[in-house]
């Protein structure tokens, strides 16, 4: 059984532990609600671009990016991983070094390990890419702790020239999406070549009340000669067109040359956006979780104290008590 020392020695340690999880738990909270105003204010307008876009490339058929045609064969592929620099954040940096280890295990049988091209967004995944023996394709630490648009604008157009120069085949995302402080979606996303056929909401691809489109909505209404009867949907809908046509000013190309290139950027940044939030929530949770185990561990030992020395007490006082009737 320890002694009172031990124990006075060990409870002090936790107490002083406790106070730094605490600390980190408050400023873990202040990040938080700063990077989730940052995302709440950038992800609609991102997802509403996107949305936008997709619906436009899906409307005309002559009208294809070639950012978003795909390359004939898939002989290269780069990965943009988002982690943080720093540990104390629960599971986060190891469910996404987790998929990425993943991802890195489907391509290797198809292109070859020296093919595929990893660019890491914060310390841990800079790390661990070069235990796996692959070379980083930059240092983005700084990234990680504060997100500059500038900088993730940059990555975006290096990324889309080397698609366009065919020295890169298909661009990949790995991160956390934050949903809320206790959510978090680790996230998979193909980013080039542009996939028009992404769903990003879970509904009717034939529901005429919906204000965006989709590949297949569209090409059922093609079908229909650009409208659909009420019978072949839901009753209760009218036979009206999905979307109304764009009117594009001054012309296609000069559009697209604008709108792809902003649209990309957006991404890219609102990913990183994403990664940051999730980090500080995932920070704040097991700084709390910390926090509410360092309590209980404190009660254990102040019981444990009290204990040892009541008996300390009471061994004294029958000692005493034994010599005086001696």
């Amino acid at each position: 059984m320890p002694s009172l020392k031990e124990i006075k020695t060990r409870i002090t340690s936790v107490n002083s532990t406790r106070k730094i999880t605490s600390a980190m738990k408050m400023v873990a909270s202040s990040k938080l609600h700063h990077a989730q105003m940052m995302i709440e204010n950038m992800l609609p307008y991102e997802t509403a671009l996107d949305r936008i876009l997709k619906s436009f490339l899906a409307s005309y058929d002559d009208v294809e990016s070639h950012l978003q045609k795909a390359h004939a064969k898939e002989k290269r592929v780069a990965l943009v991983v988002f982690t943080s620099n720093s540990s104390l954040c629960g599971g986060f940096n190891a469910n996404v070094i987790r998929l990425l280890q993943q991802v890195i295990d489907e391509y290797i049988p198809k292109v070859g390990k020296e093919n595929i091209l990893i660019y890491p967004i914060g310390r841990k995944v800079y790390d661990k890419v070069k235990k796996l023996g692959f070379v980083p394709q930059g240092e983005y630490n700084t990234l990680a702790d504060k997100p500059n648009p500038q900088d993730c604008r940059e990555l975006a157009m290096s990324l889309r020239n080397a698609f366009v120069a065919n020295e890169i085949d298909k661009v990949e995302l790995i991160y956390h999406h934050f949903r809320s402080a206790a959510s978090h979606i680790l996230t998979r996303e193909q980013y080039l070549p542009i996939d028009v056929n992404l769903e990003e909401l879970n509904v009717n691809d034939r529901d005429l009340t919906r204000t965006d489109a989709s590949k297949a909505s569209l090409d059922y209404l093609k079908e229909k000669g650009g409208h659909a009867e009420s019978t072949d949907l839901h009753e209760g809908y009218k036979t009206v067109n999905l979307h109304a046509d764009f009117i594009v000013e001054p012309d296609v190309d000069t559009v697209l040359d604008v709108l792809i290139p902003k649209e990309l950027n957006l991404k890219m940044y609102t990913a990183l956006l994403d990664s940051n939030a999730c980090e500080h929530a995932a920070r704040m949770i097991a700084m709390q979780t910390a926090t509410d185990n360092a309590d209980e561990l404190l009660r254990e030992l102040n019981l444990q104290y009290n204990k040892s020395r009541q008996q300390a007490i009471t061994n004294e006082l029958l000692d005493i008590v034994a010599g005086s009737q001696q």
